[in-house]
């Protein structure tokens, strides 16, 4: 077999890869809205359409594992082309931890759709998804596109989830004062706005590795973080 021929397929292997991760982070940026919406419109069914769909997430995970294991098995792919490989599976695994957190969200919701607590915290816990949403898609684009600067501005923007939590555990914390009956399902909604939040955190980690694809180096400076919940207890 030629050289030629030889790189021809590995660049197929490597676009294959490519579009499961895309197809994956489709799934994955739907459930993190449909997962919100559903909270937000009390809607039990759509909640659980989000636990059905994970199994689809986690079936594309399972085939880029066995895709870029087969590519390093048969293509011996060269330093830089390895580095692209192994980042495929990081992400891949972030997308998936993403997906896991959209499908906690859904059983909560399921257990307490009818509370009113949640029918005044969901619009803030929505848009605070929404923000999430655009990140990983964000994200996405930086890794497709190999664009190191898009990915440093998705990190930046984690801040803003970090202070869109801390609001919302702010208002948790009210409502559980003002009305202990409501302390149950303030925990679930406190759990539900963690969940968003460590979304974030892998959408952080995505770009990261886009940061470390493209350029070889992995970001030194720390996540900009802005949970400060810890000093509010």
């Amino acid at each position: 077999m030629s050289t030629e021929h030889i790189l021809s397929v590995y660049d197929r292997d490597l676009e294959t890869v490519q579009a499961h991760i895309m197809k994956m982070g489709g799934l994955v940026e739907a459930a993190i809205m449909s997962a919100a919406k559903s909270l937000e419109t009390r809607d039990v069914e759509l909640a659980e359409t989000v636990r059905a769909g994970d199994k689809a997430i986690d079936a594309l995970e399972d085939l880029i594992n066995e895709e870029t294991a087969r590519v390093i098995a048969l293509r011996a792919p060269t330093a830089r082309d390895l580095r692209l490989v192994l980042s495929a599976l990081k992400v891949a695994s972030n997308l998936e931890r993403i997906g896991d957190y959209a499908k906690n969200i859904a059983k909560r919701t399921s257990v307490i759709a009818e509370a009113q607590t949640v029918k005044e915290m969901a619009p803030g816990l929505r848009r605070m998804a929404r923000e999430v949403e655009i990140m990983l898609k964000d994200a996405l684009d930086s890794y497709i596109q190999r664009d190191a600067d898009i990915a440093k501005d998705v990190i930046e923007r984690d801040r803003d989830v970090d202070q869109m939590y801390n609001g919302l555990f702010r208002e948790i914390l009210t409502f559980m004062a003002e009305d202990p009956r409501s302390i149950t399902t303030c925990m679930h909604l406190h759990f539900i706005a963690k969940n968003v939040e460590r979304m974030g955190d892998h959408v952080t980690a995505i770009a990261e590795e886009v940061i470390y694809l493209v350029t070889g180096d992995r970001p030194t400076d720390a996540r900009p973080k802005a949970d400060n919940t810890s000093q509010m207890i």
